[in-house]
């Protein structure tokens, strides 16, 4: 009897989460973002896409699971995360944006946003809060 092949991709975690191994910079991210299952993907690309605009020079890894972005030196701004039903975006310094993203957190500055696939993401906004939360202290991690 032979053994059942092995899938070519990364894992997924509970919730829909890519197993991606730790690494630092565009490639493992893009990694990340390949394996995010079915809508997150698109979604994940168009997120990482501006990113890049806000902050052309952003620091990207991923850690724990999620892809981090960053400003050279001075931290991590803003993390990804699948979860069943909707991507998080976690602006590490979010109590200090204008407006603050909606979703509170147990940590006073984090604020959080959930994409969903039923509900358009606000570009603009979005766009906004990266370039207000890259210019900010960072998270070290």
């Amino acid at each position: 009897m032979s053994k059942p092949a092995k899938s070519a991709g990364p894992g997924l975690l509970s919730g829909g989460n890519p197993q991606i191994a730790k690494g630092d910079g565009d490639r493992t991210v893009q990694a990340y973002i390949a394996a995010m299952p079915g809508w997150k993907s698109g979604v994940g690309k168009r997120l990482d896409a501006l990113i890049v605009e806000a902050v052309p020079s952003v620091r990207k890894a991923v850690k724990w699971n999620s892809p981090f972005y960053g400003a050279e030196g001075d931290g991590w701004f803003l993390s990804l995360h699948c979860f069943t039903k909707y991507i998080k975006g976690a602006f590490f310094r979010g109590s200090q944006l204008h407006p603050q993203p909606p979703e509170t957190s147990t940590q006073p500055d984090v604020r959080y946003l959930h994409i969903t696939d039923d509900k358009p993401l606000d570009e603009a906004q979005f766009i906004a809060w990266v370039r207000q939360a890259s210019v900010l202290p960072g998270q070290k991690m």
